[in-house]
């Protein structure tokens, strides 16, 4: 079994309230576990108006389909141009 998780800091610079900041991250959210079929959620930076933090995990029995995944998340989602990726960091644990 290979867990890939992927973290992903975004910077959301148009965002003037945690209102208009929850509607980027979950578009982003949501678009993301829909076209890739991953799980994903914020996970840092909760109180931050123009900062955050998503996290996205897939398990398989490739490593190689693991990373592939976690590359095109990571392009697609700054292919929406919905905010900034400002730092990524992928893991990948063979168990």
């Amino acid at each position: 079994m290979v867990i890939g998780v992927l973290r992903i800091t975004l910077l959301i610079h148009e965002s003037r309230s945690l209102k208009d900041k929850r509607q980027v991250l979950k578009s982003v959210v949501e678009k993301v576990k829909n076209r890739f079929n991953v799980s994903a959620a914020e996970v840092g930076g909760a109180d931050l108006w123009q900062r955050a933090e998503i996290g996205v995990a897939v398990v398989s029995n490739d490593g190689a389909f693991v990373n592939s995944v976690m590359d095109k998340v990571l392009d697609f989602v700054e292919g929406l141009h919905l905010a900034e990726v400002a730092d990524h960091d992928i893991e990948i644990i063979s168990m």
